[in-house]
């Protein structure tokens, strides 16, 4: 029998109604048999998250105003309340919920208050399915240092997992070596549903969201942009890390060792196909080519002049000894004959532009140097570049037509990825533009 691991996100159970659409997707298919959920989400713009509750609670508990924090508490509590009763449940949570009252006032750390949001809705989806229920703080295990340490957690949950059939284990949090509670960055439950699949040999990891997959572009800035159908893992990390967000980051590495593929799915629309991860695809969209878009602003670029530059033996080692001595990691190096640019995070070099002209004018005594803000970065992805003529010049072509001048070409090796820098306000123009060029 085929297993899946399933993740659903706080939007997908911030009330009783998605609680029960989940439950629904969950008993819809015997293969979907391990559960990691999340804290209720927000039901509406206005409201706010359980997590975010919780994290004002824990404040308010540190400040000592106990009528404060009573009442914040209170709206904590009414959510569970309310998703017991809306799904007509005789499930009484109220224990669990004065222990974690009385845990969060007693000083019990900011982590294990934020963590209750995904313990207390996971008793109630295991509750509410029939599953058995698996305390993350047994299974997911930190080192000292804080970061996850995979081999005890592996080897943990694969031993509490083989006595149970169906279960259900909290996302977002687990212990440390001295057993208080260690929770990972916001958005951690995606990294809990992919260390429970590659733990238990998943044949597939699901990912629930309130969207209908990875999209082709940010749908703030192209409307109706279409759903990527596959992306590989390669294709997935370029666009994440310039700013396409579907999944945590580092949900993505258990799996990929792994070699299980991840399906991003709508909760509101589950008979859509979504978006399949998989680890290699020889084939592409050949209407399209290109995968995705995706870009952010917020770059300086330092460029440095210097005569013969390209024959001085060690120059370019220089320029980064003194980019790394002031504690900074660099984006891109474009370079001419007697010219070197090195892109960098305009907010990691706030503080630090006078020792970091000094440093480098020392380095490499340059004919001119000079920083400038205000650029953005756009990444245009695609398995299908390397084996389709004419892409970049269909790039920059489209990008040209828009009136938007490019700062910045950049182009690896691979040819999985083409970076453009432009100044920030042409920022969406060109997006726009380049989207128009490869979907019709």
């Amino acid at each position: 029998m085929s297993l899946k691991t399933v993740k659903f996100g706080g939007t997908s159970l911030c009330d009783a109604d998605h609680f029960r659409m989940a439950a629904d997707i969950i008993l819809s298919d015997p293969s979907r048999r391990l559960v990691v959920p999340s804290a209720p989400g927000k039901r509406s713009k206005e409201d706010t998250k359980v997590t975010d509750l919780l994290y004002e609670c824990y404040r308010l508990s540190r400040e000592g105003t106990t009528e404060a924090f009573d009442s914040c508490y209170r709206v904590v509590r009414d959510r569970y309340c309310a998703i017991i009763k809306g799904l007509g449940m005789s499930f009484d949570i109220s224990g669990e919920l004065d222990y974690v009252r009385e845990a969060i006032l007693h000083r019990s750390g900011r982590d294990y208050a934020a963590s209750r949001g995904e313990y207390l809705n996971s008793l109630i989806m295991a509750k509410y399915l029939g599953f058995d229920f698996i305390d993350a703080e047994n299974v997911i295990l930190f080192g000292d240092d804080g970061t996850l340490d995979f081999a005890r957690t592996e080897a943990a949950l694969k031993d509490e997992l083989s006595r149970h059939e169906r279960a259900v284990i909290p996302g977002f949090y687990g212990q440390m070596p001295n057993g208080t509670v260690r929770t990972f960055s916001r958005g951690g439950s995606d990294i809990t549903g992919s260390i429970v699949a590659a733990a238990s040999g998943s044949d597939l990891y699901e990912n629930w969201t309130d969207v209908s997959g990875f999209m082709m572009a940010d749908p703030r800035i192209v409307k109706g942009a279409l759903v990527i159908k596959e992306i590989t893992y390669r294709e997935l990390r370029e666009l994440s890390y310039m700013g396409a967000t579907v999944l945590h980051e580092d949900a993505i590495f258990p799996v990929r060792q792994a070699g299980i593929p991840i399906n991003i799915r709508n909760t509101l629309d589950p008979s859509a196909p979504g978006t399949m991860i998989v680890g290699e695809a020889d084939s592409f969209d050949k209407k399209h080519i290109i995968t995705g878009i995706a870009g952010k602003k917020g770059f300086s670029v330092i460029t440095i002049e210097h005569h013969l530059m390209n024959s001085q033996i060690g120059f370019g080692r220089k320029v980064l000894e003194a980019i790394e001595e002031n504690g900074l990691s660099f984006e891109h190096l474009p370079s001419g004959i007697d010219t070197m640019g090195v892109i960098l995070s305009t907010a990691a070099i706030a503080g630090k532009r006078e020792r970091l002209i000094s440093s480098l004018t020392h380095s490499v005594h340059p004919d001119s140097l000079s920083i400038e803000d205000g650029i953005a970065l756009i990444a245009v992805v695609g398995r299908g570049m390397v084996k389709s003529k004419g892409v970049a010049a269909r790039v920059f072509r489209s990008v040209s037509d828009a009136g938007v001048n490019i700062r910045m070409i950049d182009q690896g090796s691979s040819e999985l990825n083409i970076i453009l820098g432009v100044d920030e306000e042409d920022f969406e123009t060109a997006v726009s533009a380049i989207y128009r060029e490869f979907v019709s």
